[in-house]
């Protein structure tokens, strides 16, 4: 199913895609070439999409950091997928994040997204 007023389902600003998956530009990168990968079908988070559609979400997954290299070449990545509000998915269509890293994009980048999250106590 397809929702009217999902904006991930209405994107058409497609950089690639396949049967079951599409990836576009994030519209708030937080690096150059920062990609969203959707299944096409509307499933609210990432654990409603059936295996059929992740596998081709994890496809164009690979396809889109042989673009990414290609284009920018970046020195590394980090792939994210933000589960409900309280991960903090803000738009309910599964998608998962292709974020390029760059050389002294940051400091000190050890720990990755680990930083983002502050240690439980």
């Amino acid at each position: 199913m397809i929702k009217t007023d999902c904006v991930f389902c209405q994107k058409s600003s497609i950089v690639l895609e396949n049967d079951l998956a599409k990836a576009f530009w994030d519209n708030h990168p937080v690096r150059r070439g920062h990609l969203l990968i959707v299944p096409k079908q509307h499933y609210a988070t990432y654990f409603d999409v059936p295996a059929e559609t992740r596998a081709a979400m994890d496809a164009l997954t690979f396809e889109a950091k042989a673009l990414l290299d290609e284009k920018f070449q970046p020195a590394g990545y980090n792939i994210g997928i933000n589960v409900a509000p309280a991960a903090g998915q803000t738009v309910m269509h599964a998608h998962i994040h292709l974020i390029p890293r760059y050389e002294g994009d940051v400091k000190d980048p050890r720990g990755g997204i680990r930083k983002m999250i502050p240690r439980a106590v």
